[in-house]
């Protein structure tokens, strides 16, 4: 920081002289950038800003009206302040007219009572200025070799503003073109605080330029993006000294959007960030609380409101390469998150695994929940084919969990066994999946795993000893309905064939396929078997 006039005042230099501030208190603080020993009255012309100028007044002029226009002039050019040594043209006191007119621009004038050497006072001022600037300039390539790591590693903007967080002392937000938070750094205080009414705090702070400081909300804010486009701000809230920090600020935006030029095969920063809070729910890896402050900050409200869990599935194919597959989901994801917009709901939307996009719909009070979640398949049905699987409504957050499980099983036993475009309504409910279902959501338990062994552990070992396919002929015998003939060619067998391998099942597991109820129990073990499996 370049020193202020109050800090200049208080130099070994200048206390010999007694120096007294007749007039500009409020800005003892402004920084002195040079100093500047001159008797000219008309020294104005010669300055740029910032200099403390030094005179014994004997040149200044008589009249009242010039005295004024001196201050006036000197203001006028952004003189950090005035001093002016008594005894040669002023005796005692500084003429009333100086005074006022410093008075009223708010330039700090001094008197000194006594004689200093000017020489000592610039050389001493100098030394601190050219310290200061020096400390600047070390600062700045500090800023830029971090920032220039954070580049070359990667970093995901939690980290960029978790730097310049620390960098700075204070909290940095990172928001979109519609004000709505897609990360932040806290720097300790209270996210809540922090983030509380974002995007009418935020709509209210303008700053001309691309960065700037507003001086009514203490931000510092800056653009971000890069190609003549802006995608966001970066925000740098209540910290001290803003022209320090506006280096720090565009280094750090720079690298955002870098780091976005890099990522565009990625997804967008607001998927990223819907995911992350999806995964928080399902993962328990973020409070409830949390949830809620930065999904209202997204401007997705989610407390007070009842929630629907969604899973929205790719149907499988052959597979891809990493780059290929990652390209699919991400634009599987953007045209799940443009249909949700299309509908006009609130929901975070984001990519939960390979193939899986989860969503969690936020329902007004005047929402109903059928025709919302009819809209969406609707919206869906336009694009690329999906599964769509919906859980159970829950009235609050922390119940929100329950509903994407919930969406996640029916989607799984629906994949296996339902239609995949979700019949006439176009998407999945837990009534739906029946008994197909049911196994899945029980696939976990001990039990249902004990009955799978009991009734079919003996085929599943002969088939594993003998290397036969044993178990794959029962579930197509069952699958046809016990009929034989179409069952033989469903399996691409001569019916001799086929007739010999159900008696070694029958063999091997001592059961009559005869008999509706052990064909009953087997098929309900081969559901569950596969399950289990999955």
């Amino acid at each position: 920081m370049l020193p202020t006039v109050a800090e200049v005042l208080e130099l070994d230099a200048f206390r010999p002289g007694g120096p007294v501030v007749v007039a500009g208190h409020r800005n003892l603080a402004a920084e002195v950038r040079w100093v500047h020993v001159s008797e000219l009255a008309d020294i104005a012309g010669m300055l740029r800003g910032g200099e403390l100028v030094l005179t014994t007044g004997v040149m200044l002029p008589d009249d009242r009206e010039s005295l004024a226009a001196y201050a006036d002039a000197l203001a006028d050019v952004g003189a950090a302040g005035l001093v002016v040594e008594l005894g040669r043209r002023y005796a005692e006191d500084l003429p009333r007219p100086l005074v006022r007119a410093a008075e009223r621009r708010g330039l700090p004038l001094v008197a000194l009572r006594e004689e200093v050497r000017f020489v000592a006072v610039t050389e001493a001022v100098h030394a601190l200025v050219l310290n200061a600037h020096y400390t600047r300039l070390r600062a700045s390539e500090a800023v830029h070799q971090t920032f220039n790591e954070l580049a070359v590693e990667g970093a995901e903007p939690a980290d960029i503003l978790g730097e310049v967080a620390r960098m700075a002392g204070a909290p940095a937000v990172l928001e979109n073109l519609s004000h709505q938070v897609l990360a932040f750094a806290a720097a300790g205080q209270d996210p809540q605080v922090l983030l509380d009414a974002w995007e009418r705090r935020s709509r209210a702070v303008a700053p001309a330029g691309r960065t700037g400081f507003d001086p009514r909300s203490g931000w510092l804010v800056t653009a971000v993006g890069a190609r003549g486009r802006d995608w966001g701000r970066l925000v740098l809230v209540g910290a001290d000294g803003p022209q320090t920090h506006a280096v720090l600020l565009e280094r750090a935006a720079a690298t955002l959007a870098l780091g976005r030029l890099l990522d565009r095969d990625r997804e967008s920063l607001e998927r990223q960030t819907h995911r992350t809070l999806l995964s928080g729910i399902l993962t328990h890896a973020l409070t409830v609380s949390d949830v809620a402050l930065r999904a209202r900050a997204l401007g997705v409200p989610l407390d007070g409101r009842r929630l629907v869990g969604v899973m929205l599935r790719q149907p499988g194919g052959q597979p891809s390469a990493a780059l290929e597959a990652q390209a699919r989901l991400r634009d599987f994801t953007e045209y799940a998150a443009l249909a949700v917009r299309e509908r006009g709901l609130s929901a975070l939307t984001g990519a939960l695994d390979d193939g899986t996009v989860g969503v969690l719909v936020s329902l007004g009070p005047h929402d109903e929940e059928q025709s919302v979640l009819d809209g969406l398949a609707a919206a869906l049905k336009a694009g690329p084919p999906c599964l769509m699987a919906a859980g159970s409504s829950v009235a609050a957050l922390r119940d929100a969990r329950r509903s994407l499980l919930e969406a996640a099983q029916i989607a799984d036993a629906a994949e296996h066994g339902g239609r995949p475009d979700g019949g006439a309504r176009g998407y999945y409910r837990l009534p739906d999946i029946r008994l197909r279902g049911l196994l899945h959501l029980l696939r976990d338990d001990a039990r249902l795993q004990t009955y799978v062994e009991r009734e079919l552990g003996l085929l599943l070992a002969y088939d594993a000893e003998h290397r036969t396919d044993l178990v794959r002929i029962l579930g197509v015998y069952l699958a046809c309905g016990r009929n034989k003939s179409a069952a033989a060619d469903a399996a691409h067998l001569s019916r001799p064939s086929f007739y010999d391998r159900l008696r070694r099942v029958e063999s091997v597991l001592g059961v009559d396929l005869d008999q509706v109820e052990s064909c009953l129990s087997l098929h309900v073990a081969l559901l569950a078997l596969d399950a289990v499996r999955r």
